[in-house]
């Protein structure tokens, strides 16, 4: 049997968009991911779903996988023949006890590779506006861990710290921060020098507690500060005032449950994560081809019968595409045909193929497409591909302007609820849910029960159709101005500043 390989992938410290491009491509070909606590569930969802999963997560004070049987699961692994992947916060060379699971591996002959992670001792601080040096005050950066064994006291040379005169950046240090603080005060450095905590850094959590060495452990004990968290000490703290950037984003620690298909959720979340929401992403709906479809089949063997193609969402382009594949064919298909398309988020899909939208509406819906149609006084017919149960209002367009079409479902939207225990845990006071159907408000409220108390939910809806659909579930909307996702962001933004 082939061995495998193991690569060590730091996770970052929090924030998903700061895991770099090589560890996401790294995850996304992993047989078996074995990974930590502080590993988010935004890189989590980068896992195939073909790949096993393996939580070694450590709690503090409780290591539910002790490190000895960490190196011995990725050996195992990796003897199978799998391509392993070590996910880890943070950078795994960096108190990560990367080296001790490479040591092992090496042993043995497997083969492995280590693709560093941004470290939140350098990242943490920045989003906290923090810069860890600066010309002006210093010009070198110490980190020091400040985890300590049960009963054993910190190992660190203080005075040498505080001789160095840099900035002092401590990691898992929160349990020892009174020992931390009197270790350099001892060592003689000044009470009034400027100390910070940061908690949850790179998160829509994050909490940063100022403070001064002499009072920082009174300061974290009145704030309830908790791990994970890092000890920041030096001159450069006091840049917060004035750098902290992170939690002026308009939507910092805005709960939003984002309820697209999970293969089109990731455009909006990120955008979303850029504004500073906790996302939580909770697809609710799935589109399913139709297979066979020999309504479908038919339609493009005789596309030259149609003037007009329409359709009415990404996965309807998508779905044609994937049938001209499986049948050895390309856009090359479908001729001259003029293509119709409700909005900009379908000509987006139609443009990856090469093609683009003859035909949008004004407004991005089916009524408005159906009229817009009509507008073009066709000679010809009209083709639609859309769902099973889309909605009546584009045909009866087409059938108040006499206008000859053929109407074919060619894939289905089914309703899911993988993380619906999770969601309702969310569902408190000033949580928004983001719906861009009004299918996904459908299996929404299937998804967590009728019984569901939606009261304290505000909808944030893209269009009239899917703010109807909410509203009959007596959920509080704001709908976006435009059927856009550009739109719907700026509305949540908008209403984030006026309840505030």
């Amino acid at each position: 049997m082939k061995t495998g390989q193991v690569i060590l992938v730091g996770a970052g410290p929090g924030d998903p968009e700061l895991l770099t491009l090589k560890g996401r491509r790294a995850i996304e070909s992993a047989d078996v991911v074995v990974y930590d606590r502080l590993v988010g569930p935004a890189i989590l969802d980068l896992i195939p779903d073909h790949a096993q999963r393996i939580n070694v997560g450590k709690e503090p004070s409780h290591h539910a996988v002790p490190q000895e049987q960490i190196n011995q699961i990725l050996l195992e692994k990796a003897l199978e023949g799998n391509q392993v992947v070590r996910l880890k916060g943070g950078d795994p060379f960096l108190f990560g006890r990367g080296g001790e699971e490479l040591e092992l591996l090496n042993q043995h002959g497997v083969p492995f590779q280590e693709i560093p992670g941004i470290t939140s001792a350098i990242a943490v601080p920045a989003y906290a506006g923090i810069p860890v040096t600066h010309r002006d005050c210093c010009s070198s950066l110490h980190i020091v861990t400040g985890h300590q064994r049960a009963g054993q006291p910190l190992d660190i040379n203080f005075r040498a710290l505080v001789e160095a005169k840099g900035t002092l950046v401590f990691l898992m240090g929160v349990k020892a921060l009174g020992e931390i603080c009197q270790g350099l005060l001892d060592g003689g450095m000044s009470p009034n020098m400027p100390a910070a905590v940061v908690e949850k850094g790179t998160t829509p959590s994050q909490r940063v507690t100022l403070s001064t060495l002499g009072s920082l452990p009174e300061a974290a004990k009145e704030n309830h500060v908790t791990c994970p968290a890092i000890i920041i000490v030096g001159e450069v703290c006091e840049y917060t005032q004035q750098f902290d950037w992170f939690d002026q984003l308009p939507l910092k620690g805005k709960r939003v449950v984002v309820t697209r298909p999970k293969e089109r959720a990731g455009t909006l979340s990120q955008r979303l994560r850029s504004l500073g929401a906790d996302v939580t992403e909770f697809p609710c709906i799935e589109t399913h081809p139709r297979i066979p479809c020999p309504e479908m089949e038919e339609a493009v063997d005789q596309i030259g019968r149609y003037e007009w193609l329409v359709f009415t969402s990404p996965a309807g382009v998508s779905t044609l595409m994937d049938f001209l594949d499986r049948t050895d064919r390309d856009v090359r298909a479908l001729g001259a045909i003029k293509l119709a398309a409700i909005g900009p988020g379908t000509d987006r899909e139609l443009r990856k193929h090469g093609l683009r939208a003859d035909l949008i509406p004004e407004v991005y819906d089916s009524d408005h497409l159906g009229q817009g149609l009509a507008d073009t006084k066709p000679s010809g017919k009209v083709l639609i591909l859309r769902a099973e149960w889309g909605t009546q209002a584009l045909t009866d367009a087409l059938d108040r302007a006499t206008i000859s079409y053929d109407d074919i479902r060619c894939y289905e939207t089914r309703y899911t609820a993988p993380n619906a225990d999770q969601v309702r845990t969310l569902l408190k006071e000033g949580t928004i849910v983001t719906f861009t159907s009004a299918s996904t408000v459908t299996g929404f409220v299937s998804a967590l029960g009728a019984e569901t108390d939606f009261s304290s939910v505000t909808a944030a809806c893209i269009g009239k159709q899917t703010e109807a659909e909410a509203r009959k579930h007596n959920l509080h909307t704001i709908t976006a101005e435009k059927a856009t996702m550009d739109a719907l962001i700026q509305r949540i933004v908008e209403g984030e500043s006026s309840w505030n």
